[in-house]
């Protein structure tokens, strides 16, 4: 994942999966919307990949290479991709970028992209096989 101009010209990767807009309670103390709202929002759109590929329960274990790349504002609308980068035997590494349409959807910005990694997890919260698809 790189959030040099080429890549970003080629627009978002992976799956569309969550599209939410930023309010005024979410602000920081710099008036741009909080970092860890937009993570949270990123860890919700993954959670969802990852638990339909585990076909159950999945538990986020690591967030690696997190990049904020631009602030989000009160009222742009923040859309989250996310791709499947690596399936092991009980984890997964998912791929996202979090875009934003501003100025009422008409100009599109990539503001946050980063590498979360999930564990399936069965009942008892114990790590458990991700099925063959």
């Amino acid at each position: 994942m790189s959030a040099d101009p080429t890549t970003e010209a080629l627009g978002p990767q992976g799956e569309l999966t969550l599209r939410t807009l930023a309010m005024p309670k979410d602000v920081n103390t710099n008036g741009d919307i909080f970092g860890g709202w937009v993570l949270s929002q990123m860890d919700m759109a993954a959670g969802i990949v990852a638990g339909a590929r585990a076909k159950g329960r999945v538990a986020t274990i690591a967030i690696d290479a997190m990049k904020f790349i631009r602030p989000v504002k009160v009222g742009d609308v923040l859309c989250i991709y996310v791709r499947i980068a690596r399936i092991g035997r009980t984890s997964m590494a998912m791929e996202i970028e979090a875009w934003v349409l501003r100025d009422r959807q008409t100009l599109r910005e990539k503001v946050t992209e980063a590498m979360f990694t999930f564990v399936a997890i069965d009942e008892a919260g114990k790590p458990r096989v991700v099925p063959e698809v």
